[in-house]
């Protein structure tokens, strides 16, 4: 899937990724190929990211919003 980070000052991270979890404000959420689409806000914590070679990048952020739609998940952090 697609995936973006962006901040309002810079992109964290463009490009493929085999899974993403995020910090929902109701729990943890993770998202593979072919989710189903929704919006969904969330809360201070990490991002983790498994690459398709299967190593993991994490980003911190202070809150957000994350869309998911057609294989693209897109996360706009604070």
């Amino acid at each position: 899937m697609d995936l973006q980070i962006i901040t309002p000052d810079q992109e964290l991270f463009k490009g493929q990724a085999k899974s993403v979890t995020v910090p929902g404000v109701d729990g943890s959420m993770g998202f593979l190929d072919n989710h189903a689409p929704m919006i969904t806000v969330l809360k201070a914590g990490d991002v983790k990211v498994t690459l398709p070679d299967n190593k993991v990048e994490v980003f911190a952020l202070k809150g957000g919003v994350v869309e998911v739609s057609h294989n693209k998940v897109i996360v706009l952090a604070e």
